[in-house]
């Protein structure tokens, strides 16, 4: 998980039949074992970028701050109620808007997976805020991986690789993380 610049199952998870796709957009869920400040007990949305690296957003880490509180002058920023999530230590000064929707919000936008985008352009992420926040989740920063570096994080063992899902990307994060590692387990376990 060394930095490089370059995203969940839902209720119900979906586990890869077969080896790990990287090649898909993907959700990863840290292991038990992954014993790291940041990433242990992280869930992040991830998708390939081309030459097997990849991008991604941690899902379940949220801030103190709000967007009111980032932003004080943009009156639409003071009434999302929910706090900003650390998406990842890459750009962290960067709000970027994870939106579930069916429609390409345009711009510098990147499908993470059927129904979910991440808006990265800032004035596109102001539309968001304005026009739809209650469909999106607002982050600072990403994740990224050099190429080969998260199969190789996944063949050693640090995660858990399910089919990507917008649904669970506007979850609350309370006891997601012990949900879907207690999901991947059983289903290793064959139960």
């Amino acid at each position: 998980m060394k930095s490089f610049l370059g995203l969940l199952a839902a209720l119900f998870v979906t586990f890869p039949a077969a080896a790990a796709d990287l090649g898909a957009p993907v959700i990863l869920v840290a292991k038990r074992q992954l014993q790291d400040r940041l990433y242990g007990a992280s869930i992040i949305v991830a998708r390939p970028i081309g030459q097997d690296q990849h991008i991604g957003f941690i899902l379940n880490r949220p801030t103190q701050m709000t967007l009111g509180q980032l932003f004080p002058q943009h009156a639409p920023s003071r009434k999302v109620p929910d706090p900003v999530f650390l998406g990842g230590p890459i750009s962290s000064e960067s709000i970027f808007a994870l939106v579930q929707t069916s429609k390409n919000p345009g711009g510098r936008s990147v499908k993470l997976s059927d129904n979910l985008f991440a808006v990265i352009d800032g004035k596109l992420v102001d539309d968001v805020i304005e026009k739809d926040p209650q469909h999106a989740r607002f982050v600072a920063g990403l994740v990224a991986w050099r190429s080969g570096e998260l199969s190789e994080e996944v063949k050693r063992g640090a995660w858990y690789v399910l089919d990507a899902d917008s649904a669970v990307v506007l979850r609350k994060p309370d006891g997601l993380w012990e949900e879907l590692v207690r999901s991947a387990e059983q289903h290793d376990n064959g139960i």
